[in-house]
């Protein structure tokens, strides 16, 4: 009986730890899309890895590469979190976004874990099957 009881608290305290870690992980990516809806890329740039980070320098740089590259992500119409994996110490999260024309956008966002918490280490663009791209 111990050893079923046991379980079930393991499995409990599994389950809320990887519910946690999904929330840090939401809460990071809806942070910088709040930054981007600001039009503030000096604290978008904040969500990114320090590699990334050093790797645009500047918030002109890292709102030129957005802008060019993925214009989808600065003022979302909607935005769902589906799909994550982990992958060692790093999780894919796919993330659905809406643009403002209403078109619909597959996003793979590569997360790590640093001492600042859940930062964004690179965005791809997923193929979207059926979505209006």
């Amino acid at each position: 009986m111990f050893t079923f009881f046991g379980g079930l608290v393991l499995s409990a305290l599994l389950s809320f730890g990887a519910m946690a870690q999904q929330a840090e992980i939401e809460e990071t990516i809806n942070s910088q899309f709040d930054a981007f809806r600001a039009d503030d890329f000096a604290a978008a740039l904040e969500f990114a890895t320090p590699n990334l980070q050093r790797f645009f320098q500047t918030p002109e740089n890292f709102r030129s590469m957005v802008s060019n590259g993925y214009p989808m992500v600065q003022n979302p119409a909607e935005v769902r979190f589906l799909d994550r994996r982990a992958d060692g110490s790093r999780f894919y999260q796919v993330v659905q976004v809406v643009d403002p024309k209403g078109f619909t956008h597959l996003l793979g966002y590569l997360m790590e874990q640093t001492d600042a918490g859940w930062r964004i280490g690179g965005v791809q663009i997923l193929d979207a099957p059926g979505a209006n791209v």
